[in-house]
């Protein structure tokens, strides 16, 4: 990876309450104040340890947006970015996994790019979402599980060409509170 100015540090909201064994996408959940204000802080001292700008970009959803709250209270710059929200599971979200149709479940696993789980979007809309996010002169976001294994895909690609991606190749999200670091990409270059 390149130097950190060169690169988008990207990390996973803290870990929420209620989330467990559950389809999570937009479904707002609370999260804890101390958990967002400690991810805060890491964030914090790696941008002044690194001479970062002191600018976070956060999803609206309240887990990735308390952080950027927190870090706003310590004069940076805050904004909200709707391009770093979790994929949209419609009438999934916020439901058990135990609970959602099988048959469903088996038609997002043969056309895993394409089919829009309950309803919502596809990982394909997803991608193309990731693809086209312009951080602007930020180098840190606060995002989404689903969002970072996207950005991660995408980072694995060297020629360009999105193949088509079965569910078992799509790349495990990121521990909650953990950094991913991602090649800064020109969302003009599709």
């Amino acid at each position: 990876m390149g130097r950190p100015n060169e690169t988008l540090h990207a990390w996973r909201h803290p870990r929420v309450e209620g989330a467990r064994d559950r389809c999570i996408g937009r479904t707002e959940l609370p999260v804890d104040a101390r958990r967002a204000r400690r991810l805060a802080h890491r964030i914090r001292a790696f941008a002044r340890r690194h001479r970062l700008p002191r600018i976070v970009v956060t999803s609206p959803l309240a887990r990735s947006h308390a952080v950027g709250r927190w870090l706003a209270r310590w004069g940076w710059q805050h904004r909200v970015d709707a391009g770093l929200s979790e994929l949209d599971f419609g009438q999934w979200d916020g439901r058990r996994w135990a609970e959602l149709p099988v048959p469903e479940l088996e038609a997002w696993s043969a056309d895993f790019t394409g089919y829009r789980p309950g309803g919502g979007e596809s990982v394909a809309a997803l991608l193309q979402r990731v693809r086209a996010f312009d951080p602007g002169a930020a180098r840190i976001v606060v995002t989404h599980g689903g969002w970072l294994s996207a950005a991660i895909r995408l980072a694995r690609e060297t020629d360009g060409v999105d193949r088509a991606l079965r569910s078992e190749d799509w790349p495990p999200a990121p521990l909650h509170g953990a950094r991913v670091d991602l090649p800064l990409r020109d969302p003009t270059a599709q």
